[in-house]
């Protein structure tokens, strides 16, 4: 099984989580209601692996990222010579779901011919590739996903109501990040300690307090997604393993008045973190990060781990409760 971790212990994810493990087991489709970079598609990760589907295909498709005709070939597949160009038969992506789930991510862009043609397959199971004349039965749960207001579309006439009754067996809500601001701290730290290998480095050097004040203070308009983008441009410009990150690059197009004060103060912190270091923070997060590092490399089998770094089994959990990566892998 193949299911991305999501991280946070806030009251209002745990919610969404929980809600979310509940509907896993029902074969019925669900919307996922979220803003962008949010982390709808996890929720339906989580949906998919958790249900009796597990085993069977998990497809994800952006229906915002293809013009109306393309999108059509894509969800239903086309035959050879449906149009110019169409040399050979294609399988769409409820035929290479058989048995598993299809995912519609920013299903609110679908043109109203798509919604009909999407109802019919939730209503009936069926449906014929563009240019065929056969019908394909499919057994495939469909997850919608969308940032839009479905029911205001559905009273301006641009999205199908009967859609969106057979779409909302349930609804799951998604936070938005500045709803958990006191997941922040645990993601930026988790996105961190990704790039931090990434680079190479021996560890993560950390943060300043400053620098957590800028993340925890921020609103994040682009949610989880935006919070990845900083933490990883802040550490990649920052550029030294040995000293804090002091400075956190919310704008990569040019500082604001504010950007510029904090800028000034994170490099008088940072002067000072140079000349002075604690040194058992310094210990710790070097030896978390080496047991983030070889977890990662033994694709985070705790035994393999043990045995590389010469521990025992035991030892290697309590290290890794001791700095909290438990939360992260």
């Amino acid at each position: 099984m193949d299911m991305k971790r999501i991280i946070g212990g806030s009251a209002i994810l745990a919610n969404a989580l929980d809600h979310a493990s509940q509907l896993a087991s029902i074969n019925r489709p669900i919307l996922i209601v979220g803003e962008r970079g949010s982390g709808k598609e996890l929720f339906a990760e989580r949906l998919h692996f958790l249900s009796p589907r597990w085993e069977q295909p998990f497809i994800k498709l952006n229906c915002a990222a293809f013009s109306e005709s393309l999108l059509d070939s894509e969800l239903f597949g086309h035959d050879s010579g449906a149009f110019t160009g169409a040399t050979k038969n294609h399988l769409g992506r409820f035929e290479r779901a058989q048995g598993g789930t299809l995912f519609l991510d920013e299903l609110a862009t679908m043109s109203g011919q798509l919604q009909e043609k999407l109802l019919r397959v939730i209503e009936y199971g069926e449906f014929e590739r563009v240019g065929g004349s056969r019908t394909i039965n499919c057994d495939v749960r469909v997850i919608g996903a969308t940032h839009a207001d479905l029911k205001l579309m559905v009273s301006q006439g641009t999205f199908r109501a009967d859609l969106l009754d057979r779409l909302s067996f349930d609804v799951i809500q998604v936070p938005p990040l500045r709803s958990r601001p006191e997941d922040i701290q645990e993601l930026s730290e988790h996105f961190a300690l990704r790039i931090c290998h990434e680079l190479n480095w021996p560890y993560f050097p950390g943060f300043t307090d400053e620098a957590i004040a800028t993340l925890m203070e921020y609103s994040w308009p682009g949610n989880i997604r935006e919070l990845r983008n900083v933490v990883e441009r802040s550490i990649f410009r920052h550029g030294k393993e040995a000293s804090p990150v002091a400075q956190v690059l919310l704008n990569p197009f040019g500082k604001s008045d504010t950007d510029a004060i904090k800028f000034a103060a994170s490099e008088h912190q940072e002067e000072h973190v140079e000349k002075s270091i604690n040194f058992e923070n310094e210990v710790n997060n070097f030896k978390k990060a080496l047991l983030f590092t070889y977890l990662e490399r033994n694709q985070y089998s705790q035994k393999k781990t043990a045995a590389d770094l010469q521990l025992s089994y035991d030892q290697l959990r309590g290290l890794i409760r001791k700095y909290g990566l438990d939360k992260t892998i």
